[in-house]
């Protein structure tokens, strides 16, 4: 250690004298040698020191997002004993570091700083073995082990045995054991180059759940918590259905608060006894802004939920905007436990006006919906609608001859510049989350896929089939920028070809503040003879971007978009 402490005590006498403006010097970039076997940016999150920002490309394209980081010459040489211990961790107990390079920028105001890492040879998972498993079914107890993630073969990594002694206690306390206890030995081999890692399991009695005790209810009956629960008296303990109860409370957007915990958990009891503890909030709920916009200019909107409308844990609401390119009202209602917990019932009706370069569209309707969520992360919804379309033509499309066959092909009356008739729909949703967030998603993922029916057995003036996907990913990269991507792909088929069979309000379009950046709202899609965007019937779009933490709640983005909007799929434009 004593080769590492000569530069740091000079380049800390530098910085006395050069840097007395600002105090201290900054550390400008964090670089590793020798680094193999492990992931670099798990191995900068672990160590005190830091650089001004974890992305270096962006740090370079927006220099303003650059946090400060001080240099500090104690916590570098923790950070020099840290970076053994996260390799021991790991299964490397023989890495160091051999030497570093910390070198002052023209100004001194900020350091490069170089590690060089011997790795050394890694001590490798030979063996896991699983004592006191036996209770559990055949058919888990075998697949447990590829559960665990555990790879036999690689270095032991201490991380991944915790994580996987997690994974065997879950399953204990999912498969009726709610007092399992585990405990993990480690065994290094003679040469020191692999160990054996042993699970020993002591499962306590099988047991299921006994009584439930509520507390802290006050105006939201007994009745409507006990049936959002997965649990039951007399059925055989399972932990996910604890956690899944918890969750399905939280949905209801009824309580700031809700726990459920065993009661007496020393007893060991085989009736497992409950306690839910709640604390109610607040179930009328108004919020309002104004704001503007470079594609809606002003535009100002308002939204009342009540969250216990009639009792029950049904919700009742309205939302209302007014802008330049959408305005109207919704009224919403849902129904949470519509003849069972995992099953929900929604309506909504609205009237909708929403303003394109070449029409405006007014839909009257409702909907209503049926959704199943069998698991926290998978909801299956059905959905019938039915609404009325009324779409008029600009005055400056009707002035224009040019345009006057497109319209006419695409079902205007070029009597009176309208598209009218009745939208009869049937559908069905598939949505798969695993993301961290609803509002501000930072990992994981979403799937959205869509189908539609609209006329055929169903009555109605318009008549087509429609499927949509709507892909997300979220991956954080470092502890400041998230790397997000989007794709979205959509196809309307109408019956026998005829575009006049598609209403004009669920017309295809991109560009905007939300699609497709850089282009006005609506500007990519079919042109007509005017040059002027009708709507079209496929749609591809995607969309990448940088999301990079600037102030508080500001924030900056780096972003591409691509995609386009064609009148069909046989003959693209």
């Amino acid at each position: 250690m004593r080769r590492h402490t000569l530069p740091v005590f000079l380049l800390l006498t530098l910085c006395a004298s050069a840097c007395r403006e600002d105090g201290n010097v900054r550390v400008n970039s964090l670089k590793f040698n020798g680094v193999k076997s492990i992931s670099v940016s798990q191995l900068k999150n672990a160590l005190a020191t830091r650089e001004g920002t974890s992305v270096p490309i962006i740090g370079k394209l927006m220099p303003w997002t650059k946090s400060k980081s001080p240099f500090d010459r104690s916590r570098f040489e923790a950070d020099l004993e840290r970076i053994k211990a996260f390799y021991a961790d790991r299964g490397f107990p023989a890495a160091s570091v051999s030497s570093f390079d910390v070198k002052l920028n023209d100004k001194q105001d900020a350091v490069d700083i170089t590690l060089n890492i011997v790795e050394g040879d890694p001590i490798v998972l030979a063996d896991v073995r699983l004592v006191g498993f036996e209770p559990l079914e055949d058919d888990r107890e075998k697949g447990l082990l590829d559960r665990t993630g555990i790879k036999i073969g690689k270095p032991r990594d201490r991380q991944v045995v915790a994580a996987a002694h997690e994974v065997v206690v879950n399953e204990l306390r999912d498969s009726g054991y709610p007092y399992a206890r585990v405990t993990t030995a480690e065994s290094i081999s003679d040469n020191g180059k692999s160990a054996t890692v042993t699970f020993t399991a002591e499962p306590g009695p099988l047991s299921h759940f006994g009584s439930i005790e509520i507390v802290g209810r006050k105006s939201v009956s007994e009745r409507q918590i006990r049936r959002q629960l997965r649990i039951k008296p007399g059925d055989l303990y399972r932990r996910s259905r604890v956690q899944d109860s918890q969750r399905r409370l939280y949905a209801m957007s009824l309580f700031q608060f809700v726990n459920i915990e065993t009661v007496d958990p020393e007893r060991q009891d085989p009736d497992v006894k409950l306690r839910i503890t709640i604390a109610e909030g607040k179930h009328q709920r108004i919020n309002g802004g104004v704001g503007y916009g470079s594609d809606e200019h002003a535009r100002v909107e308002g939204e009342y939920h009540h969250v216990n409308f009639l009792g029950g844990g049904r919700s009742a609401g309205a939302h209302a905007r007014y802008s330049s390119l959408d305005r109207g009202v919704r009224l919403d209602f849902a129904q949470p436990y519509f003849f069972a917990p995992t099953v929900s019932l929604a309506a909504e009706g609205q009237r909708w006006y929403t303003f394109t370069p070449a029409y405006e569209s007014v839909v009257t309707g409702a909907r209503v919906s049926i959704a199943h969520k069998p698991s926290a992360k998978t909801v299956f919804t059905l959905s019938f609608g039915s609404e009325q379309s009324t779409s008029t033509i600009s005055p400056e499309a009707l002035a224009d001859p040019r345009s006057i066959p497109d319209l006419i092909a695409l079902g205007l009356d070029p009597t009176t510049g309208t598209q009218q008739g009745t939208l009869t729909t049937i559908g069905f949703d598939w949505q798969r989350t695993t993301t961290n967030s609803v509002l501000d998603a930072t990992r994981g993922y979403q799937f959205v896929l869509h189908t539609e029916q609209a006329g055929y057995l169903l009555p109605g003036t318009f008549t087509y089939l429609a499927a949509a996907l709507d892909a997300r990913h979220y991956l954080p990269l470092g502890s400041r920028v998230v790397w997000a991507n989007r794709l979205q792909l959509g196809n309307l088929s109408p019956s026998n070809n005829d575009p006049a069979n598609v209403p004009f309000s669920k017309k295809y379009f991109l560009g905007g503040a939300t699609s497709l950046r850089g282009w006005g709202r609506y500007e990519v899609s079919p042109l007509g003879g005017a040059g002027t965007p009708l709507g079209g019937n496929v749609l591809l779009a995607y969309s990448t971007e940088a999301r990079v933490p600037i102030t508080g709640k500001l924030g900056g983005v780096l972003f591409v978009d691509a995609g386009n909007v064609w009148a069909d799929r046989a003959r693209p434009v």
